[in-house]
């Protein structure tokens, strides 16, 4: 089942052209890489997806529905989840908390109080992290104290409580020991396993080729290549980033 549909997307900045006619799909449970040199568009692309900027031409699809132009909430109520490379968490508090981070279930003191509920909170966020199969050693650990890729567990996990139907990774590895990086991309096998789609944006082609079902290349606003991973080589890849072909 087709997730996402973009249909000639296009977003200007004065005269610059940052995105000229972006056409690709995501199905549910796929895995589609989006890779590109710097200033290729894939931020552009991707908060343009999210509603963080509006389109000046084309068509937005989520699940069949037109979502061109909605706003940032409105886009996540609908199943899109975007993970910023920086992943916004606040390293003082535990991982339950960063799960539930400016969401916070409520529970009612005599009827009346409005309080946090923090036995909620954990409950919930074991689940979630269970639900992913994510190596933590308590919910109750402080997140600064984890290692990278233990941090993109997290983030994950909490992308998880809004029940989302697409997760977008910006570079979700790019900072990760090599034994972290399989631990991540086994996080992203597993969304998919869930029939999540996941958009991966990512440099590391390694990581790539080990978890994208498409591969799709950006350069210079446009789509230059959409292929199936298994039918496409590295030295392919890295010839459509930089304009080889």
């Amino acid at each position: 089942m087709t997730l996402l549909e973009l249909d000639g997307v296009q977003k200007r900045f004065g005269a610059v052209e940052a995105l000229r006619g972006v056409t690709l799909a995501v199905d549910a449970g796929e895995v589609v890489a989006l890779v590109g040199d710097n200033g290729a568009g894939k931020s552009t692309l991707m908060k343009t997806i999210t509603g963080v900027y509006r389109p000046d031409g084309g068509a937005i699809r989520f699940e069949g529905q037109d979502i061109t132009g909605l706003e940032p909430g409105a886009i996540r109520a609908r199943g899109i989840e975007m993970i910023y490379q920086d992943l916004a968490l606040a390293r003082q508090q535990d991982v339950a908390a960063n799960i539930f981070l400016g969401r916070e279930p409520v529970r009612r003191l005599l009827g009346v109080l409005p309080m946090i509920d923090r036995r909620r909170i954990e409950t919930e966020a074991l689940r979630m992290v269970r639900r992913l199969g994510a190596r933590l050693p308590s919910v109750h650990y402080e997140v600064g104290l984890l290692s990278g890729g233990q941090q993109q567990s997290v983030a994950i996990a909490r992308a998880l409580t809004f029940d989302p139907k697409l997760v977008i990774m910006d570079e979700p590895t790019a900072a990760l020991a090599v034994r972290e990086v399989e631990h991540v991309l086994e996080l992203i096998r597993e969304l998919r396993r869930q029939r999540i789609g996941v958009i991966l944006i990512s440099h590391r082609l390694t990581d790539v080729f080990a978890v994208a079902d498409r591969i799709v290349a950006l350069r210079q606003g446009m789509v230059i290549a959409d292929e199936r991973a298994a039918a496409t080589t590295m030295q392919e890849v890295v010839a459509h980033i930089v304009g080889a072909h």
